[in-house]
């Protein structure tokens, strides 16, 4: 009886977030002015995180491989 190997890809690593400079900018303005309520130096930091948030948000995501989901059922089989 010979034994076949499968071989899945590999997990891709989390995607990279568009608005990390944005979130960044802004706790850091949080953490040197102590300003959480957005009303004085951190309001335009916050104007800035919203807007890349909204514009981000509308993005389409490609539907994901199910190719490791079938190859591990396959191989119970196999």
């Amino acid at each position: 009886m010979t034994q076949v190997k499968l071989k899945v890809r590999p997990r891709k690593l989390g995607s990279i977030n568009p608005c990390v400079i944005e979130l960044t900018s802004m706790l850091q303005c949080w953490a040197v002015a102590h300003d959480l309520k957005n009303s004085g130096p951190c309001a335009e930091s916050a104007q800035k995180l919203a807007n890349c948030m909204r514009a981000s948000s509308g993005s389409k995501k490609l539907p994901k491989s199910t190719i490791n989901y079938h190859l591990a059922r396959l191989g119970k089989h196999l």
